[in-house]
């Protein structure tokens, strides 16, 4: 790729990084007069828009994941930027679009680049004890979450799926069993110190395998805690991931750690909605309806108290690709330079506003993979253009949020405009890497336990 090129598109594309008033020597904290908050990322699989009740979801009951909006900020337009899992996480952890190492697709497998630090390399050399719990998905077969800068991985219980065994043979559902090792990595880090006694943070990483599709055998007392009785398996699923969540958050208040975390909370894509999921207000989701902004538009909550305000909601553009900037600027890390990302604090807290991204893009333009996969789409605005099977159609998701009613006729100038800055980001990328010559991947180590190493 063109660096000229790229360079000169993120400097007029993404000029809102530099805006967004990160100074890597002056740490968010400091400036609160704070120490380094611990931070979380909990990332939820499947998750869709309207899949909690502070999302707007009638049915689940989910009272831990909204006491992380009541004491924080909802972020309304949130966006991943390479659906799906794989991709999404790889996007996550490097804080970058996917496609700028060749990942325009699936992909699975294919490496994660060296050169580049991951989260978790990020914040071990950063002096934080990292700890990662769940579904990894990311990288090559040599690139496991142990070997990609994760000192601390909750080892994969044998079973299938949600069904799991543990060393006593006794029967386990997976999402207990990763609630636990949440609750047991924040009991054990709490009070862990340096060298020179003062006390060392955490980052956690809990990318749990629920509620991904085929949720079956949910516990019955999951289901039983749907009002009105009736509770699918895909329901109760939920109500056990909030559970885990109020693991996490009692240990937090236990430790006197709840001002002192920085926790952001989202989904790898959206919704399946054939298996009982829900991209309300939107449509579209994971598996025939990837076309449409409920693949891609997911619940996001972002919590720190005293520096992010309580019940805020913030209605600019944002993506998971700016967590890694934000846990920098909280920090006060310089950020590595191939980050796509926005730090949202100031965005969060009120002191600038609008969108963090002006545009978003997505180019998942392997022919190699699934059809259905392949989307060609640009967020401007209210707009929606998105790449059909003849033309691009333009919706104005404000008002028309099913994208029922193509604009494109009408607003061929917004078309225009939309097309020239999509091939404009088109043009920074390098060749794509098909997802046919790709296998395998990251694996978290399995059994029963902890590993721990050196990242």
């Amino acid at each position: 790729m063109n660096q000229t090129n790229r360079r000169h598109f993120l400097r007029t594309a993404t000029a809102g990084v530099m805006a967004a008033g990160l100074n890597p020597n002056f740490s968010i904290a400091q400036e609160e007069g704070r120490k380094k908050p611990n931070i979380v990322i909990l990332f939820i699989d499947d998750l869709g828009y309207g899949d909690i009740a502070c999302f707007g979801n009638p049915r689940i009951p989910t009272p831990h994941i909204d006491s992380l909006a009541t004491r924080g900020a909802k972020c309304t337009m949130s966006y991943i930027t390479n659906p799906p899992c794989c991709p999404s996480r790889c996007s996550l952890m490097t804080g970058m679009y996917a496609q700028r190492f060749g990942k325009s697709g699936m992909a699975r497998g294919l490496p994660i680049p060296e050169n580049h630090p991951t989260m978790g390399e990020f914040m071990r050399d950063a002096g934080y004890t990292t700890g990662q719990i769940g579904k990894w998905d990311i990288g090559d077969n040599t690139q496991g979450p142990h070997q990609r800068g994760f000192t601390e991985v909750a080892k994969n219980a044998p079973g299938n799926q949600y069904d799991r065994e543990n060393e006593d043979g006794s029967y386990a559902y997976l999402t207990d069993l990763d609630g636990d090792y949440m609750a047991e990595f924040v009991n054990q880090n709490a009070t862990r110190t340096t060298s020179s006694g003062q006390p060392k943070p955490f980052f956690l990483y809990f990318s749990p395998f629920a509620v991904h599709s085929n949720v079956k055998n949910t516990p019955q007392h999951y289901r039983d805690r749907i009002p009105g009785g009736n509770g699918t398996a895909y329901e109760g699923a939920v109500v056990a991931v909030d559970d885990a969540v109020g693991k996490l958050l009692a240990q937090l208040k236990k430790h006197d750690l709840e001002n002192d975390t920085l926790i952001f909370f989202t989904g790898d894509n959206g919704a399946n909605r054939s298996h009982g999921g829900s991209s309300e207000p939107y449509r579209g989701g994971k598996g025939r309806d990837t076309q449409q902004e409920g693949w891609v538009h997911t619940p996001t909550i972002v919590t720190w108290p005293g520096v992010i305000p309580a019940g805020v909601t913030y209605e600019g553009k944002t993506a998971t690709i700016d967590f890694y900037a934000t846990m920098a600027a909280a920090i006060g890390k310089p950020l590595p330079d191939r980050c796509d990302g926005v730090n949202l604090l100031p965005y969060l807290k009120g002191e600038k506003q609008g969108d963090a991204h002006e545009y978003i893009f997505w180019h998942n333009a392997d022919p190699t993979d699934e059809p259905r996969r392949n989307l060609y789409a640009v967020r401007w605005k209210d707009w929606r253009m998105v790449k059909g099977l003849y033309y691009w159609q333009l919706y104005d998701l404000k008002k028309d949020p099913k994208e029922m009613n193509d604009l494109a006729r009408k607003h061929p100038d917004v078309v225009k405009h939309l097309r020239e800055r999509y091939n404009e980001f088109v043009n920074t990328l390098p060749p794509l890497k098909p997802s046919v010559n790709y296998k395998g991947g990251g694996q978290v180590p399995k059994g029963w336990g902890w590993h721990y190493s050196k990242g």
